[in-house]
């Protein structure tokens, strides 16, 4: 059976800080999955061909912890786990290109900080390069595909003109990945860069069309961004609301209010959640009342009123009212 390899490209995350500044973006959790292991399990679900490996871009500052829950992830799905360091970051071909040797045969670059949804029965036959888009209403935000007939024949940054609803969301499956290593050592060699200076994949797939590769298309159903605190509680609850909720041995004397979701080893009592909850896995929350919020992992909250609020891992809150948001390792009391 032929391999697939996957290549996350991880972003900073500055605009969910605290909540990214110990867990980066891609490894906090979304209604009890992270942002890294959906990504895995929608390609699953979708590929003809299983992938065999992950191949980890990562920013210098993500230690061990980073590194061993991205293995336990690859583990899971049966992928061998690589890592790589950008030691600069000088943007997404840049990124990509710090692989190095293991850009060659068939893979799939993907931006883990964001969440989508896929039809099943993915046709790759013919395609040298597959690039993901989402119909949008107002595509001048955004990156779009135009093609004639199946074809893409243009990539186009932020249009100004109707030219194409179909934004790039940062998705591509690649046959032949030194074709891609080639086309970003060409905006190397040309020090071809975009906005800030960086090397942008975008201007290196446009290099690989340019040479007459067979670009199309594939359509997600959903693209939820997780790129703001705000944009995270949206997705959440999108989420929430599609999720088939699972048996919830740790809850004691409490109203939930649905959606809720309790991750298992989370313990509630006493208390009202929801709507639009999710508390993460080993989680604590004690005479409370909570609504449209993210309690993370291991987070301890103990006679609280919480609305809108984000709980970072280990955090603990004590009799407090007021919207929060707590990184990871915090106390408010």
């Amino acid at each position: 059976m032929e391999e697939i390899g996957q290549y996350i490209v991880e972003s900073g995350g500055k605009r969910l800080r605290p909540q990214s500044s110990v867990t980066p973006k891609p490894l906090l959790s979304v209604a009890g999955t992270c942002m890294v292991e959906r990504i895995v399990e929608g390609f699953r679900d979708v590929l003809p061909h299983p992938i065999t490996e992950g191949v980890f871009i990562l920013s210098p500052g993500f230690g061990l912890d980073v590194r061993t829950k991205l293995t336990d992830i690859c583990t899971r799905h049966g992928m061998e786990t690589h890592f790589v360091v950008q030691e600069e970051a000088l943007g997404t071909a840049h990124a990509v290109a710090v692989t190095g040797d293991h850009l060659q045969g068939e893979g799939i670059v993907v931006y883990a900080d964001t969440v989508f949804q896929m039809m099943p029965g993915l046709a790759l036959e013919g395609a040298d390069v597959v690039a993901w888009v989402k119909e949008v209403e107002d595509p001048s935000r955004f990156g779009v595909a135009v093609r004639e007939g199946p074809r893409i024949v243009a990539f186009v940054e932020k249009p100004e003109e109707l030219i194409s609803n179909e934004a790039l969301i940062g998705i591509y499956y690649v046959r032949d990945l030194s074709r891609l290593r080639q086309a970003i050592d060409h905006l190397f060699t040309k020090d071809i860069r975009g906005k800030g200076g960086e090397y942008y994949l975008t201007d290196a797939l446009d290099v690989m069309l340019n040479d007459g590769l067979e670009f199309r298309t594939a359509v997600v159903t959903a693209w939820l961004d997780c790129g703001t605190l705000d944009a995270l509680m949206d997705t959440t609850r999108y989420l929430l609301r599609s999720k088939q909720q699972t048996a919830r041995d740790g809850v004691t004397n409490s109203i939930l209010v649905e959606p809720v979701f309790i991750a298992p080893g989370a313990v509630v009592t006493d208390s009202i959640l929801g709507p639009d909850v999710s508390v993460e896995r080993d989680a604590r929350i004690t005479s409370s009342i909570i609504r449209t919020s993210i309690v993370f992992e291991g987070a301890h909250v103990d006679h609280a009123v919480l609305e809108n609020s984000f709980v970072g891992a280990h955090a603990r809150i004590v009799k407090t009212a007021p919207s929060l948001n707590v990184g990871d390792f915090s106390t408010v009391q």
